[in-house]
């Protein structure tokens, strides 16, 4: 079928393919969902200068974002605001697939709330996401926590050419 959302079973065959959908996660058991797969939380970073965005690529800078380091016991404590956050997982989108992010609700429920982009077809990387702590006391989360969950599209048909923008291979090493 075209056009809809994958299933677990579908992402799981996917996850076998070369390259795989996915691959570097910690717990396949936890993160793979009955309409998604769960991304785990790497590295945190505060935001220090602000951005640009311009009428051409040319005229855009990103954010300057310092690591934050995590506690000995794998948790880190954020304070209100925004937060650039970056995910475990290499996510390798074939031609025929894309995906949308969405915050796990315990996130939502605790005042937090995860910010993305759309995954175009042919995206190869390491996500990265806007996480912002609204809640006014503040938020802890714990290193490789399950924090955005990727549904993943089944194109109509698949994209003549795959995403080729600045983003590309993102994160990887």
């Amino acid at each position: 079928m075209t056009g809809a959302c994958l299933d677990k079973s579908s992402i799981a065959q996917m996850l076998e393919a070369n390259p795989p959908l996915i691959e570097g996660y910690p717990d396949l058991t936890a993160q793979l969902q009955p309409n998604g797969f769960d991304l785990t939380l790497a590295e945190v970073a505060a935001f220090g200068e602000p951005g640009v965005l311009g009428e051409t690529n040319a005229q855009r800078f990103l954010a300057e974002a310092t690591p934050l380091s995590f506690a000995s016991d794998g948790m880190l404590r954020l304070e209100p605001g925004a937060y650039r956050v970056t995910f475990n997982e290499t996510v390798n989108l074939p031609l025929d697939i894309m995906t949308l992010c969405q915050s796990r609700s315990s996130l939502l429920r605790s005042g937090v709330a995860i910010h993305a982009g759309v995954g175009d077809a042919g995206y190869r990387g390491h996500y990265q996401a806007l996480m912002v702590v609204y809640h006014p006391g503040g938020f802890t989360v714990a290193r490789n926590a399950r924090v955005l969950q990727l549904v993943f599209f089944r194109l109509e048909l698949p994209a003549s050419e795959g995403y080729q923008g600045r983003f590309l291979e993102e994160n990887l090493l």
